[in-house]
């Protein structure tokens, strides 16, 4: 069983409800691209999704979703932490 992911990742410099439902998918794909695991591997195991039936969308997925982990590494958990601390 899978948790429902959308084909793309919020953008943007505010933190969504999905960043906060999502933050261990990103540490996982952060995880994966430490690893040097292939993006085919990793969107397969993270999202479900086999990435030779739907090509397009698993590499937006990965891509999208790996770019918004990076972000959050870098800006978001700083939105993250303010808000545990008001």
């Amino acid at each position: 069983m899978t948790a429902p992911y959308d084909d793309s990742a919020p953008a943007g410099d505010e933190l969504t409800d999905y960043d906060r439902e999502h933050v261990k998918l990103y540490l996982r794909l952060l995880d994966a691209e430490a690893d040097g695991a292939a993006w085919q591997e990793a969107v397969s195991l993270l999202f479900g999704i086999d990435p030779d039936q739907e090509p397009q969308r698993a590499r937006q997925m990965h891509s999208s979703h790996l770019e918004r982990a990076r972000w959050m590494t870098e800006k978001g958990y700083l939105l993250l932490l303010r808000r545990a601390r008001d």
